[in-house]
């Protein structure tokens, strides 16, 4: 692990700490290869250099970033129940474990968008 990622994940509180690293699991088996970096102060995944998803714990949830406009309406059954900001966020109570095929479609949706990116 980044030392870096690895004080991060030291920061939280024991709670936190073990929900984000059910998040993580899931998360970097569905990228292959990607790059745990920090990045605007949280834990990101960085594939081929460019990042695709965000990570982090808070006192009350975990949160994954930037939930898209597209993917929300294509999974809003399974979205439903989880806590959806505006600004491309959903958060995950720390007292369930995340949903791991909602988390694998999201993290493999995200590197479907960035490679097109990368591409145009």
């Amino acid at each position: 692990m980044n030392p870096k990622v690895k004080k991060y994940f030291a920061s939280l509180t024991p709670h936190a700490r073990k929900a984000l690293k059910q998040l993580r699991e899931v998360v970097r088996a569905a990228a292959p290869g990607a790059e745990e970096v920090i990045s605007y102060g949280i834990v990101a995944l960085k594939l081929e250099g460019r990042s695709v998803v965000w990570y982090a714990g808070f006192k009350n949830h975990v949160s994954m970033y930037p939930l898209t406009a597209g993917f929300a309406r294509a999974n809003a059954a399974a979205i439903k129940g989880y806590e959806v900001s505006g600004k491309g966020t959903i958060r995950f109570p720390l007292d369930k474990k995340p949903p791991a095929a909602l988390v694998r479609r999201f993290v493999k949706s995200r590197i479907t968008d960035v490679k097109a990116k990368s591409k145009a």
